[in-house]
């Protein structure tokens, strides 16, 4: 059982990866994305996710290094973006990054689409900064099973985990056993469904029972899934609440009523249908 924020999941090369992180998409670059880490970090949360995309890798590392907390201490993902993959670029994307963040290395490293026709070579491309030990760990967000099959059809490296939308209403069941058959661990983005499952009869009713939030209900739930949640939030009591998991568990019943919620809903891009 997850009982404090600073409980880990040993990924499939040893690295620890906290189960709880906050996620910085749509952060403004500067003053917000600072104060959210900085915030985040207060609380007591060791992971921080971030992305090319994002647009805001330097004030996570600002907020990082002002912390003055030690480098091993803090769990830090970021993401190649679709318009550089590919082998070369994505070695300069990296490099990149890692400028940006003002880090020695990356703890997780992440293809952020699966590209076709470039996602394999974009993988070759982190596990040659994985053997160089630039990066702790790697691994993909948004693939599919039959993306993860091509993908182990020629890949030296299993990759470590699968960042992929994840909350009530889309529970990617097939794809989460698929996962944890492979030992990929899965990871949740918008876990809480930008907040559209909150205001559900069950999960209200199970937030009432246990006198928590439904946000606290929907990311325990996640919890007790084996996966790995990274709720968002610029706001410093929301940021406090979504790490306020640890002293309540529900049972296999309620997860179970929470499980049947699912409508394959999503509200991110569908990955077959991505325009890249």
């Amino acid at each position: 059982m997850i009982q404090h924020i600073a409980d880990t999941t040993t990924l499939n090369n040893g690295v620890k990866m906290p189960w709880l992180g906050l996620g910085v998409y749509k952060t403004t670059e500067g003053q917000e994305v600072r104060q959210a880490v900085s915030t985040a970090l207060a609380q007591g949360y060791r992971s921080i996710d971030t992305a090319a995309l994002y647009g805001n890798e330097r004030g996570v590392g600002e907020a990082l290094k002002a912390s003055e907390l030690s480098r091993d201490s803090v769990f830090v993902t970021t993401k190649v973006w679709n318009s550089e993959q590919g082998y070369e670029s994505t070695l300069r994307a990296f490099e990149d990054s890692r400028q940006r963040l003002g880090l020695e290395f990356i703890d997780l490293y992440l293809i952020h689409w699966p590209v076709k026709g470039k996602f394999k070579d974009t993988w070759n491309a982190l596990e040659k900064l994985y053997n160089e030990g630039r990066v702790r760990a790697i691994g993909v967000s948004n693939f599919q099973i039959h993306h993860l099959e091509e993908l182990l059809s020629q890949a030296k490296v299993v990759p470590a985990v699968n960042q992929v939308e994840y909350h009530p209403r889309l529970t990617q069941e097939d794809l989460r056993l698929y996962c944890r058959k492979h030992n990929i661990q899965m990871e949740a983005w918008s876990p809480l469904m930008r907040g559209q499952v909150l205001t559900h009869p069950v999960v209200e009713e199970i937030s009432r029972k246990y006198g928590k939030t439904s946000a606290q209900v929907v990311l325990r739930w996640e919890l007790e899934q084996q996966v790995v949640t990274i709720p968002k939030s610029v706001h410093p009591n929301r940021i406090a609440e979504n790490a306020n998991l640890f002293d309540f568990a529900l049972n296999p019943q309620e997860i179970a009523q929470i499980s049947n919620l699912n409508e394959n809903h999503r509200v991110g891009p569908n990955p077959d249908d991505f325009e890249f």
